[in-house]
């Protein structure tokens, strides 16, 4: 199920007509690359928490099927919502990356896992534990609305969201 790595730059200039429709869409750059797999895609997964993870733990002990997690956790600076336990059985259960609008902490053992993360930023702090949130909900983070089923493609020029899965 996991889509083949595309390079973001070459899919943009092949695609004008999807970037003209809205169905390739690019998110702002505001995200920083973690873990060992700069290059991820798959199909999406959406969650919108703010300052809790309990929903992102549940989702990562799910096998992934090459999916990615992208979490819309409202860009809080606050704490950290995603740490090295719960990316460490992502990589285990076949997640392809996940995406944060929010902070993540335990970046050494982040940067270890062969997953790909994006994250705003690192943060010590941990976030609350009362399982509050919504899953599989249309998020808009860096500028993008992203829906569950759409597809991600992540490298180190930025990240792209497609309607439908893309082929070269």
């Amino acid at each position: 199920m996991a889509a083949l790595p595309l390079a973001t730059a070459e899919v943009c200039d092949a695609n004008p007509h999807l970037i003209m429709n809205g169905e390739l869409r690019a998110l702002h750059p505001i995200f920083q690359i973690y873990g060992r797999r700069q290059v991820f895609a798959g199909p999406i997964v959406t969650l919108k928490v703010y300052e809790d993870n309990v929903l992102i733990r549940e989702f990562l002990e799910e096998k992934g099927h090459g999916r990615v997690l992208v979490v819309d956790g409202g860009g809080s600076m606050r704490c950290a919502i995603l740490g090295g336990n719960p990316v460490q059985q992502a990589q285990n259960n076949g997640w392809a990356g996940i995406v944060v609008n929010g902070c993540i902490r335990d970046v050494d053992e982040i940067n270890g896992c062969d997953i790909g993360v994006r994250a705003l930023n690192s943060h010590p702090m941990k976030a609350n534990k009362k399982g509050m949130g919504e899953k599989h909900v249309p998020v808009t983070i860096a500028g993008t609305r992203i829906c569950d089923g759409e597809w991600l493609y992540a490298d180190t020029d930025g990240i792209l969201v497609s309607r439908t899965e893309l082929t070269v």
